[in-house]
């Protein structure tokens, strides 16, 4: 893709992008058809970019767990600067739990619309063979897409309800700055790392089956 076309295509989907509403989806997806990107490309992308999200989201957690043991069981050190530093990993888990939440709403944007778009299109073909067989595959891509959005979903329940022993444990000792926070959040350590660990394995779930279904759609393709 030379510089121009990357240029013309980027400044598109910058001004669609902001526009929101169905007449905006509709120009963003025409557009894209311009650029040779159908719904399908487009699901393919979504879902890599998820998975990805997911997959720097789930290192960021397991970073914070680690500085969080690291802070708590470390005697010693002032006290503002282990508030600073779990504060600043807070920061950074919460950018990537944003990260996630958006896109795995824009994989569900596009997947919506791709099999509403099939679905509708079928009505247009005069053999009957041709229609069944892409009602098939129809079919059977929405039944590798359910178990891979579910798995998004179950993982990215699991965002917030960690970010929330954060935020409490950071904000308990910004208020606190002194010895005994730092011992009453070593209590609270295990329900930490239960919660994280139980986070990862299902990010990881998740990352497995965005893999399985690109890696389907690409055998699909050939």
């Amino acid at each position: 893709m030379n510089r121009m076309y990357s240029g013309v295509l980027a400044a598109v989907v910058a001004v669609l992008a902001v526009c929101g509403g169905t007449g905006c989806d509709s120009a963003y997806y025409k557009t894209m058809e311009v650029f040779g990107k159908h719904k399908r490309d487009l699901l393919v992308s979504r879902v890599a970019e998820a998975r990805d999200a997911q997959t720097e989201a789930k290192q960021q957690f397991a970073s914070a767990l680690e500085r969080f043991n690291a802070v708590v069981n470390h005697d010693g050190g002032k006290l503002q600067e282990k508030y600073d530093t779990l504060k600043a990993e807070l920061d950074r888990s919460e950018s990537k739990a944003a990260a996630v939440h958006r896109r795995i709403a824009e994989v569900e944007d596009v997947a919506e619309d791709l099999f509403d778009e099939w679905k509708a299109e079928l009505k247009q073909y005069s053999d009957p063979t041709l229609r069944r067989a892409s009602e098939k595959q129809l079919e059977q891509t929405r039944a590798r897409y359910e178990p891979l959005i579910a798995a998004m979903k179950q993982a990215e329940a699991r965002i917030d309800p960690v970010l929330v022993v954060f935020r409490d444990q950071v904000l308990f000792l910004k208020h606190n700055l002194n010895a005994q926070a730092v011992a009453s959040l070593k209590g609270e350590l295990a329900n930490v790392e239960a919660d994280v660990a139980g986070l990862i394995t299902a990010m990881e779930n998740s990352i497995a089956e965005a893999n399985a279904f690109l890696a389907q759609l690409e055998t699909d393709q050939q």
